[in-house]
């Protein structure tokens, strides 16, 4: 089992990497084809990961916990890449959109001058000038905008599944004090600690939702 995980943990530093690669690539075949490497790789570590849960219970009790800790760690990883890769693909495919709008709407000023009078060319130029001038800034300002929902939304998923893992090492941490015997002073102080955590959680979901209203509300 330790070898496997090693293995899947390579992988999804090798994701990470590849996300870095990602950003810096500038042709549309080159990130394509660095998106499918990265779905690949993802594909690959969450398929280890169901074999992992397998394993587990070949593991002796005595370590089991700690190596379920870790395995639901690699796949807490593995589901925020899942959401960054998604986000970068709707990003690249509004960038596309937004050149070939860009595009289609040179082509149009391009045959409204042709077909304007000599005398009227240079209305028609200024006046499509301002209007792609216009659309390039509400392009921009869309995507900001899309973009800021998309982290936003990538912070709340990211916050769920925390309280999902903090919701399950709960559990675990008591079936361990009980196993181990621990004193009623002791467990209650894990809980308070857990119950901390839960107010934490939902006051960054509040922020967050709170964040994001603002945003839509001023900006679109």
């Amino acid at each position: 089992m330790d070898s496997l995980y090693h293995q899947t943990n390579q992988t999804v530093k090798e994701i990470e990497q590849a996300f870095q690669r990602l950003s810096r690539l500038a042709t549309t075949e080159e990130t394509i084809a660095e998106e499918n490497n990265i779905k690949l790789k993802i594909t690959q570590a969450n398929s280890n990961c169901d074999r992992l849960d397998v394993l587990l219970f070949k593991v002796p009790p005595s370590q089991r916990q700690s190596s379920k800790l870790r395995v639901d760690q690699l796949k807490y990883d593995l589901r925020h890449l899942q959401t960054s890769l998604q986000h970068a693909k709707d990003r690249r495919q509004r960038r596309q959109q937004e050149i070939s709008e860009r595009e289609q709407l040179l082509q149009h000023r391009f045959s409204a001058n042709s077909q304007q009078p000599v005398a009227g060319a240079g209305e028609t130029s200024i006046q499509l000038d301002y209007d792609l001038q216009h659309h390039t800034q509400l392009g921009n300002a869309h995507r900001g905008v899309d973009d800021m929902i998309a982290s936003g939304s990538g912070i709340l998923e990211s916050l769920i599944s925390q309280r999902m893992t903090l919701g399950g090492a709960h559990k675990r941490i008591l079936a361990i004090g009980s196993t181990l015997g621990l004193s009623n002073h002791t467990m209650k102080l894990i809980e308070r600690r857990l119950v901390e955590d839960r107010r934490i959680f939902w006051g960054g979901v509040v922020v967050t939702l709170l964040i994001i209203g603002l945003i839509v509300y001023y900006l679109v």
